[in-house]
């Protein structure tokens, strides 16, 4: 691949930044991907594999893999730390070297986001949330523990600690969780144990919130509290968990016990704002203009979670959806640049319908003007998210795992593992990296 090519470094393996290369496979550039992680993550279905219906590689597929079959595109495996807009550079840490310079003519940020404890960063030890598959695997255990720990208890009281699920936030990623979290335990564990009812498992939603599902119209947020109370799930709203430890939580003045408590509050982005010394919003969010470039910088592009851009009056949300328009029209953008052809329009975010499902054969569905609520609904969620996964092995696996677990309401992943990092090797100096040597 000749040199001269123009660099363009793509930060970010997940939905923007993969939509981005993908839109600049035929571009004459050079692009190199950089992530921490070796895999892209399909998210939304994250909490499938918490509650034991999916395996991790069913949602999570190698990125090289999936690039492979792009000559222009090199993946390194790294973890971005800071950025000089000057001299064009970024800095890599990889497993063995830290400091990496890495030149780029064009720069793509989309680095995505990880949890917000809202100033409370004591609680994050006692409540895992759901960003990667690291976090997945240790909510599936504490889950499956709680129920081997209880089956191993004579006191009743015992029991009940262990069996109450809290799940603070009542956006989807809660929604989905606790309704699926309910159908478990009711179906796919009830004859499992000796010694202990899981049927009587108690599950609690709280959100500050006035309503579940805050960000879609009332009459879906309200027919999705129903739902998750007729799945016995108890639904708390209107206040904000005051503490987390690991004997539970506490709500309004009151303490709720439990050794299960996962946080699925909220998100924050990345600190690309502070690698740019650009203008940010309140959450943090690096503003970009209509093109997603950053103001006084037309070679860098912020996308997905990490970026702020209104539309309508409105701040498009973190969601994949955005993430993937942002990430193909980047691509096209650079392609044309490159190519000396016209600038495109502004980018405008074309709204497909948000959707949350709560349990087998009921979701929420809005589009613009149009709501949907029950079977049709959630025929439509299994569709798109099918559509979604980054591979067609992915989508035969998925659609059989989830046709075995509807019929016969088992799991497929109900393994307790430890995952533990490897020891880091010693660092060596920096050596600049550039596209034609990593492989």
């Amino acid at each position: 691949m000749p040199e001269k090519l123009p660099l363009v470094v793509v930060v970010g393996g997940g939905f923007a930044g993969l939509a981005a290369t993908k839109a600049l496979r035929r571009a004459p550039v050079r692009i190199l991907l950089i992530d921490r992680s070796n895999h892209h993550l399909f998210q939304p279905l994250l909490y499938q594999v918490a509650i034991c219906t999916l395996s991790t590689s069913q949602i999570a597929a190698p990125i090289r893999e999936i690039l492979g079959a792009q000559q222009n595109a090199t993946v390194v495996m790294g973890e971005v730390t800071g950025v000089d807009t000057e001299k064009k550079l970024v800095f890599v840490n990889s497993p063995d070297r830290e400091g990496v310079p890495i030149h780029y003519d064009y720069l793509i940020l989309a680095t995505g986001a990880t949890h917000n404890y809202f100033g409370h960063q004591e609680f994050a030890p006692h409540a895992p949330g759901l960003k990667s598959l690291a976090d997945a695997v240790v909510v599936r255990n504490k889950i499956l523990q709680a129920f081997e720990q209880a089956e191993a208890e004579e006191d009743p009281l015992a029991h009940r600690d262990l069996l109450t699920f809290v799940l603070v936030g009542g956006g989807p990623t809660g929604v989905e969780m606790a309704g699926a979290l309910a159908i478990f335990v009711r179906q796919s564990l009830r004859r499992q144990f000796r010694r202990i009812d899981p049927t009587s498992a108690r599950i609690v939603l709280i959100d500050a919130g006035s309503r579940v599902l805050g960000t879609f119209a009332e009459d879906l947020a309200a027919a999705a509290k129903r739902r998750l109370e007729s799945l016995g799930v108890e639904v708390r709203l209107g206040h904000a968990v005051e503490h987390i430890d690991e004997d539970g939580v506490i709500v309004a003045g009151e303490r709720i016990t439990s050794k299960t408590v996962i946080w699925t509050a909220g998100v924050t982005p990345s600190p690309a704002g502070r690698w740019l010394k650009a203008e940010t919003d309140r959450a943090g969010r690096v503003r970009i203009r209509p093109d997603l470039t950053v103001a006084d910088h037309p070679d860098i592009f912020v996308l997905g979670d990490t970026a702020s851009l209104d539309q309508d009056g409105k701040p498009l949300a973190g969601v994949a959806q955005v993430a993937m328009q942002q990430g193909h029209y980047a691509g096209r953008l650079i392609r044309r640049r490159v190519a000396g052809q016209s600038e495109l329009p502004p980018f405008r975010y074309f709204d497909k319908g948000t959707m949350a499902v709560l349990g087998k054969g009921y979701a929420v569905l809005q589009s613009g003007a149009v709501h949907v609520k029950g079977l049709i609904a959630y025929l439509a969620w299994i569709w798109v998210h099918w559509m979604y996964l980054a591979q067609a092995g992915q989508r035969v696996s998925v659609s059989l795992q989830w046709a075995w677990t509807l019929v016969t309401g088992q799991r497929g992943s109900r393994l307790i593992v430890d995952y533990r990092a490897p020891a880091r090797a010693p660092q060596k100096s920096a050596t600049p990296v550039t596209a034609g040597t990593a492989h």
